[in-house]
């Protein structure tokens, strides 16, 4: 038997501390799998491991980007891109552009987040990497979703999805059905959205993957919510968050503290309501979402015009179009117009139909999708 050298020694060990970090982050614990990702990296550096670098680097903004550290994440990336250049990796470099640009996505910069997502796509497409273009439009699918294209974005998750069902990638269907689900919400396609979000709740569920199993939650969650069953809103709210804190991701826990608000607001609890929407909106702060900070603060003026405090409503929802028509948010911009338009007694809206969805302000409460 040939003795291993030293370097080569080093390199198994790090290796399996990459592997245990891997399997952490697979069962969702982000908190530990980080700092074993941190501790790998340090060791490939020092054996100037390239390919390792490039592997910690890009998990590191992988999970960043899973526990809301959208600027470590950012960081993460753009680290891995210079070392993925270094060794002239033309789909690592088209694979951590992606993550840069949702990371960016998540701060509301969907522009530059679609712009990456098409470069890298044509990476993928060169080196007909099925998988790279798979993941590429589910990203592009996403990213279209907030800038409020909604019809593009559905078509977009649907051929993403398509792709993953080619290549047999079980959970890129299941966030493709994720994806789906919310983006049909917004289109006012609720029963739709119920369906893939309990398509995807069951993929998950099947793959033991806990953030899916949450995300899917809240979706069936909000897919209740909007056909007005709030029992059952409530109860996979409940089930979305204990998994989100067990699992510490503070992202779509936010979201789902926001939808929880909403509910309460529907069914008259705003006590309750007020409380869920400003935790939501310290969230939402420490995580730079702009989108998020929005639907809290439309939250927060449909509870005000509901307890008659005209001037704090009208505070809020200024904020919300100001902001929403910054960032070019077209679905928040047209949910914030409609408010505005109630309280200055005017008429319907018809902002909804010009983006073409199936959604019509009919006064308060307002069950936002």
């Amino acid at each position: 038997m040939v003795p291993l050298s030293k370097n080569s020694e080093k390199f198994l060990k790090i290796d399996d501390i990459v592997r245990c970090a891997e399997k952490l982050r697979e069962k969702s614990f982000y908190p530990q799998s980080l700092k074993l990702f941190k501790k790998a990296l340090k060791g490939y550096t020092r054996i100037s491991d390239l390919n390792g670098m490039f592997r910690c680097l890009y998990s590191l903004g992988d999970t960043y980007r899973m526990i809301g550290n959208f600027d470590l994440a950012a960081k993460s990336y753009i680290h891995s891109i210079e070392v993925a250049k270094k060794n002239k990796d033309a789909v690592n470099i088209a694979d951590a552009l992606i993550g840069l640009g949702l990371s960016l996505r998540a701060q509301g910069k969907w522009k530059e987040a679609l712009n990456l997502i098409h470069k890298s796509k044509k990476t993928y497409q060169k080196e007909n990497d099925k998988d790279g273009i798979a993941f590429a439009l589910w990203a592009e699918g996403g990213s279209l979703r907030i800038k409020g294209d909604i019809r593009r974005a559905i078509n977009t998750f649907k051929e993403s999805y398509k792709m993953f069902k080619s290549i047999k990638d079980v959970s890129g269907m299941g966030y493709c059905l994720c994806g789906l689900g919310g983006t049909s919400r917004v289109a006012g396609k609720f029963r739709d959205s119920f369906n893939y979000y309990s398509s995807a709740n069951k993929v998950f569920s099947d793959n033991k993957d806990i953030f899916g199993k949450a995300y899917s939650y809240c979706g069936i969650g909000n897919a209740y919510r909007m056909l007005k069953d709030y029992k059952n809103a409530l109860a996979n709210f409940a089930k979305a968050v204990r998994l989100y804190k067990k699992i510490g991701d503070i992202v779509s826990y936010s979201y789902t503290i926001w939808s929880l608000a909403m509910t309460h607001i529907m069914i008259g609890n705003y006590r309750k309501a007020h409380d869920y929407l400003n935790a939501a909106l310290r969230l939402f702060k420490r995580t730079k979402d702009h989108r998020g900070i929005i639907y809290c603060r439309l939250g927060l003026c449909e509870l005000a015009i509901l307890k008659d405090k005209g001037a704090v409503a009208k505070m809020h929802l200024l904020k919300s179009l100001h902001e929403s028509t910054k960032y070019g948010f077209a679905v928040e911009k047209c949910h914030a117009s409609s408010l505005l338009s109630f309280i200055n007694g005017g008429g319907i809206n018809r902002c909804y139909n010009r983006l073409g969805l199936r959604l019509e302000f009919q006064g308060l409460p307002f069950n936002i999708p």
